[in-house]
């Protein structure tokens, strides 16, 4: 099978793609190293049945492929918050040529990497998935947890509208090899520490 994975050099973007070429797959690797790191890629670059696109997403693109995961966009505080236009358009522009591509290909299978920030800062622990969350729509963070709010809508619109197979999985506090030890995050400053 060939999959694209958008975020592909970043910390979980990385891992994935490990995981799919000891799967046997194809895997294409889009980055435009915003966050994402080379040193993470570096292995696979040896691997016949990996590629490497250098590429940012909120550009359209043009790969054959049989699934998509888009996992493209700063997750730290520290990147997010240095350019937050970006931050918000990668999201959002990054859901729709991840799911415009799909159509292209005939509604081929998306999964999109969102994230605990669509809560907001929660008046309930843990998060039902009914929960709706307690936003700041203007705050300094919020072209983080917006940008992820606004991808998950454009994806259930695509799922409605144009029937697009589509995942969205929200990921909460992820650490370990291949993460940046100063990206800003609890975790990993406890890590540090």
């Amino acid at each position: 099978m060939k999959i694209l994975v958008t975020g592909g050099a970043g910390f979980i973007g990385s891992h994935l793609c490990t995981l799919l070429l000891e799967k046997g797959n194809e895997v294409f690797c889009l980055d435009n190293f915003y966050t994402g790191q080379k040193r993470n890629i570096d292995e696979m670059l040896k691997n016949p049945k990996f590629h490497l696109i250098e590429h940012d997403v909120i550009e359209p693109y043009d790969i054959e492929v049989d699934q998509i995961y888009n996992l493209a966009c700063p997750a730290s505080p520290i990147h997010y918050q240095k350019n937050p236009v970006k931050t918000v358009t990668t999201s959002v522009l990054g859901a729709i040529h991840a799911l415009e591509l799909s159509k292209k290909l005939g509604k081929i299978p998306v999964l999109q990497a969102s994230t605990s920030e669509v809560y907001g800062d929660p008046n309930v622990h843990p998060q039902p998935e009914s929960y709706t969350g307690n936003v700041n729509p203007i705050g300094p963070r919020a072209c983080y947890d917006e940008g992820k709010r606004a991808a998950e809508t454009i994806f259930f619109d695509y799922y409605r509208q144009e029937k697009i197979p589509i995942k969205v999985i929200r990921i909460f506090n992820t650490y370990g090899p291949n993460m940046s030890m100063n990206d800003g995050r609890v975790i990993s400053n406890f890590i540090v520490q």
